[in-house]
């Protein structure tokens, strides 16, 4: 089973990496990209099979985001 955990800037937060994206995306043809955002994507195999969801968020909110300016979301991949 794969586990992917997609982390990006909280919508309150400013994403200077995301405006970058947005203004160059202008630059090259795309009139009105609206509001960009970048973050990460973290895949993890789990060869045992669906972790523990508890222990998952955990790792996900001290380790892989920043609470404070970050969201993150956890998909399962069969």
């Amino acid at each position: 089973m794969k586990i992917r955990v997609t982390v990006l800037p909280k919508p309150s937060v400013l994403d200077p990496q995301g405006v970058a994206v947005a203004g160059a995306m202008k630059h090259l043809g795309w009139e009105n990209p609206g509001r960009v955002r970048v973050g990460k994507v973290v895949e993890i195999e789990a060869p045992q099979g669906r972790p523990d969801e508890a222990k998952l968020h955990a790792i996900c909110r001290d380790l892989l985001s920043n609470p404070v300016i970050e969201d993150y979301a956890v998909d399962f991949v069969e």
